[in-house]
């Protein structure tokens, strides 16, 4: 029986257990180009059987297959920590010696665990680290050294990944007989079992890391010739890229020039649409075609490293790379290549956009220096001064809009949320582009300053860094909230997986139907009368939200 069913809105408290002597301090000596040093447990229903509040070590089962899985990370340098919900301690069912019994039959089963996290208190304490809020994940990331951004947490409920998204950490559900169709819905990492886990955890480790060796090149080519959010995130790639190139010039497209301004490591600048890659393309121009072959050849480039999303070619620009005469090619490529590439790279599906690019500029020789984390980045100096009169920062920024009306918020809901959210003291910015201006002048007249139509992408950028918090669907400003390290309220529209474009690395509250019928569907338009994955989203869990993720009302963080 799962404890939530009798517990339905259990909460965390700051009161933390560490096993005395046992946590690991300092520095994770990670090798160069991981990404992750941790990996936190579940206890109950994803490293043991799940006997409801047990003191009795003799029930103690561990799942099918947890040791071997368990030594293999360990193998691999990781840390491990136990992060666990235990309110019968509270409750009375057994005593503090019972539980540490049980832990010590855990590891004599299991093997020896860096940390332990236990949180023993009940509804009526009031705590706030909980699962699924976010205090016991920061706590078992400060226990080992490191931080959440580059911990995975592994659990069989709907509360483990939302601990591990609140907390900016990447999050893996392993469900079993009494996880809710719901939260599998919802979880955008999900494992047959806990070996499955672990497999893809030290898959995704070794994806990005690239052989040793190689020789830093001349010129890189790199590609991504798609919207603003999709060249933010293939940002870290680019950045890998040019930690080994003299020289990195960027092919992009006219919707994604703006984003390319803003990324760090690029050196130029290629304007170009490409009629296989835009939505409303225009009919293939053999002069274009012509054009853009003669600018691709006179980067004079020793490699090119073309990014894509899972759901695009990298081949009709590969055949004109080599027209090009460029000699190494990169790319991601389930279809047959022929001789248009040199490496042929395969991600399977549901990998993060960032880290599907980087396992690319690994497979092509390059990798992140030290020092440079695996996360979204803006160039400081690209950002402009912010607009007069909004205040010291710690606003929220309420972005309603998208390129993509599918997964944009649904004006109505926009409106009450922005009224919601002031009413509980937050400041608002309301932001959108020119084009909706008129949904934004509706949206702040409940609540906000208007900013719709003022700025453009690096404005918004800058609006985005000072603020305490973003409330946003699956569009552009989302990622420029993860590429500030700024908190995100995601009404994210299960038209495209929330595993592979949710925000990367920044801690994140999920809301909308996970299940919506335009789940996968990628549409642009919503093909479901009544926008049903956001329109059911009550104000009040935006607030809630803001709360998880430690954003007070009064413009306080």
């Amino acid at each position: 029986m799962r404890q939530d069913q009798e517990d339905p809105d259990q909460r965390r408290s700051a009161r933390v257990y560490a096993r005395a002597g046992q946590a690991w301090s300092g520095p994770v000596g990670s090798p160069r180009g991981v990404l992750y040093d941790a990996v936190l447990l579940d206890r109950d229903g994803t490293l043991i059987e799940d006997v409801p509040y047990n003191g009795d070590p003799e029930k103690v089962r561990p799942v099918p297959g947890a040791r071997a899985a368990l030594d293999r990370l360990r193998a691999a340098g990781l840390r491990l920590a136990v992060v666990t919900n235990q309110s019968g301690l509270a409750r009375g069912y057994f005593t503090e010696e019972q539980m540490r019994a049980v832990h010590s039959r855990v590891e004599e089963l299991l093997g020896r665990f860096d940390a332990w996290l236990v949180c023993p208190h009940d509804d009526a304490d009031g705590c706030d680290c909980r699962k699924p809020a976010p205090g016991l994940v920061h706590a078992a990331a400060r226990q080992l050294g490191t931080s959440a951004s580059r911990c995975v947490m592994v659990g069989d409920i709907g509360r483990d990944v939302a601990a591990a998204l609140a907390a900016g950490a990447a999050g893996v559900l392993v469900p079993t007989p009494v996880t809710r169709p719901e939260e599998v819905a919802a979880a955008g990492w999900v494992a047959a079992d806990l070996p499955s886990a672990v497999r893809e955890i030290l898959r995704r480790q070794e994806a990005v890391r690239p052989e040793p060796g190689g020789e830093r090149i001349g010129t890189a080519l790199v590609v991504r010739s798609d919207s603003a959010g999709d060249v933010l995130v293939t940002g870290p790639a680019i950045r890998a890229v040019a930690a080994g190139a003299r020289r990195v010039v960027l092919l992009c497209g006219p919707r994604g020039r703006a984003a390319a301004e803003l990324l760090p490591g690029v050196d130029e600048i290629i304007e170009h649409p490409l009629p296989w890659i835009d939505p409303t393309p225009a009919p293939v121009d053999p002069a274009a075609v012509r054009d853009l072959t003669a600018r691709l050849a006179a980067v004079d480039a020793d490699q090119a490293v073309v990014f894509t999303s899972f759901h695009q070619s990298a081949l009709p620009l590969a055949l004109l790379l080599r027209m090009a005469a460029i000699g190494r090619i990169a790319a991601i490529s389930d279809d047959y290549p022929g001789s248009l590439l040199d490496v042929r790279h395969r991600v399977p599906v549901g990998v993060p956009e960032p880290e599907r690019a980087l396992s690319l500029a690994a497979a092509a020789g390059h990798r992140l220096p030290d020092g440079d984390e695996p996360v979204l980045r803006l160039r400081p100096d690209a950002l402009p001064p912010l607009p007069a009169g909004l205040g010291d920062p710690g606003y929220v920024v309420l972005h309603p809009g998208s390129a993509a009306s599918s997964r944009a918020c649904p004006p109505e809901l926009a409106t009450r949320i922005a009224g919601a959210l002031s009413a509980a003291g937050h400041r608002v910015l309301v932001t959108g582009g020119p084009d909706e201006r008129a949904v934004t002048a509706r949206v702040a007249a409940a609540g906000g300053i208007d900013l719709g139509g003022r700025t453009d992408l690096a404005g918004l950028a800058a609006i985005v860094a000072d603020a305490a918090a973003v409330v946003v669907g699956n569009t552009g400003p989302a990622h420029l909230a993860a590429a500030a390290g700024v908190p995100v309220v995601s009404l994210f529209a299960p038209t495209v997986p929330f595993g592979q474009w949710g925000p990367y690395r920044v801690p994140t509250v999920r809301l909308g139907d996970a299940a919506a019928p335009c789940r996968d569907t990628r549409a642009a338009s919503c093909p479901v009368p009544g926008h049903p994955c956001l329109s059911d989203v009550e104000p009040a869990e935006v607030v809630e939200a803001l709360r998880v993720l430690a954003v007070a009302g009064g413009g306080g963080r």
